[in-house]
């Protein structure tokens, strides 16, 4: 992995409500991440759209279907259109979620968790090997939340996922409230998730509020960060070379100045850890 990306700052996970709000308020939005699988085949009016904010700011895609984890192997149709993509943006790195969306050809519709096996190690890495060359841009890899986890782990998902990036040389977007959620629903210790990570491959964070439904907590990207989840930013931000942190708000969307807010607060945190 390039150990020299550039410094993003505070960011926010483009959606197209606040396109107008965004330039109004241009300079407090350092980058945006835009969802890669939304210009696929684009409108014109998309087309648009995503000239406009590639003129004006940084933009880092963030893919939702590649199916790093499906053992047999890319869609080529729908890798085709994430490279030309991402090789077209030219963007200081792009991401993609440990996961898998597909199975047996059909499209699962949700990011689905994977076995903590060697064989699963062997299918993702096979998959990045595939597709990483043909980027212009370094892959960061992002922990998914999960309700469930399946039978048959042999090591840990800590250990899972150093082995991935160690094995393909890729980055980590560690998505902190993710973890955050999966240390409540699963009892397992986040000080020792990190301890057991490297950290020093984490160039970008996620964050954001989910809700508690029927004793679970879910990612639903729709609440405010909690206290819990901002405490757990300062721990990664004093010990891993994090390069942006993006708010990554999807349901029950506030008005912008509540985001501007979560990316004021996320700026003087980030700026306070930074050379």
């Amino acid at each position: 992995m390039k150990r020299d990306l550039p410094m993003l700052g505070a960011g926010l996970g483009f959606r197209t409500p606040y396109l107008s709000d965004l330039f109004l308020h241009r300079e407090e939005v350092d980058f945006l991440e835009i969802i890669a699988d939304h210009y696929f085949d684009a409108t014109p009016e998309k087309e648009r759209e995503l000239q406009l904010l590639a003129d004006h700011f940084a933009l880092v895609p963030h893919g939702l279907s590649l199916s790093l984890g499906s053992a047999e192997g890319l869609d080529r149709v729908y890798s085709q259109k994430l490279v030309a993509l991402v090789n077209r943006l030219a963007p200081p790195w792009w991401s993609e979620h440990l996961a898998f969306t597909r199975a047996g050809g059909v499209e699962i519709g949700h990011l689905t968790p994977l076995p903590y096996t060697w064989e699963a190690v062997e299918a993702v890495c096979k998959n990045i090997r595939e597709i990483a060359p043909q980027m212009n841009a370094p892959l960061l890899l992002e922990n998914i939340a999960y309700t469930f986890t399946l039978p048959g782990a042999e090591i840990t998902e800590a250990q899972f996922l150093t082995e991935i990036v160690e094995r393909t040389d890729c980055g980590l977007l560690l998505d902190i409230t993710n973890l955050y959620t999966n240390s409540v629903n699963h009892g397992f210790d986040i000080g020792a998730f990190l301890d057991a990570i490297p950290l020093e491959r984490v160039a970008q964070l996620h964050f954001v509020g989910g809700e508690w439904q029927d004793g679970t907590l879910i990612d639903t990207h729709s609440q405010a960060t909690p206290d819990e989840v901002w405490e757990l930013m300062r721990v990664v931000l004093e010990r891993a070379p994090v390069k942006g942190v993006l708010l990554e708000r999807d349901e029950n969307l506030p008005a912008i100045e509540e985001l501007l807010g979560e990316l004021r607060k996320t700026r003087a945190l980030w700026q306070e850890f930074r050379p």
